[in-house]
């Protein structure tokens, strides 16, 4: 059958395609200039089914309603690749924009220059541990 060798090819130079290139000015051109051709297709699929059925059969196809359903699966791979593609590219810009502000809007920290706190040397000396609590909260002996 024609149709499998057409669908995968498809699928292979699609991937390839979205892949390497994602939102290039040539890539969004051949988006565009695909989708009017899809919609012309689609036009004529709906005036004039007996084309789709002929076409269908010289693809090896049985049904023009058949040949359609691998279309529309074709458009949805494209539609979903390149959805995932789109929210890819826009998380990369939102993580890079939150970067940029949090770089531009970044301050020094507060440096606080208290005198160190002086303890009485005597003091220092005699002092004893403090006896460790009991459960009840009193003094062990």
């Amino acid at each position: 059958m024609w149709i499998q060798f057409i669908l995968i090819a498809t699928a292979i130079v699609l991937f390839v395609f979205f892949i390497r290139s994602s939102h290039s000015v040539k890539t969004q051109a051949f988006k565009r200039i695909g989708f009017v051709v899809f919609l012309g297709l689609s036009l004529d699929a709906v005036l004039r089914p007996n084309d789709t059925t002929w076409l269908a059969h010289k693809v090896g196809v049985g049904r023009g309603a058949d040949l359609l359903l691998y279309m529309l699966v074709a458009a949805f791979a494209f539609f979903a690749v390149n959805t995932f593609l789109r929210f890819r590219n826009l998380e990369r810009r939102f993580t890079d924009l939150a970067r940029s502000i949090a770089l531009r809007d970044a301050q020094a920290p507060a440096v606080v220059t208290a005198p160190p706190a002086r303890v009485p040397a005597r003091a220092a000396e005699k002092e004893e541990p403090e006896p460790e609590p009991t459960l009840s909260g009193g003094p062990a002996r």
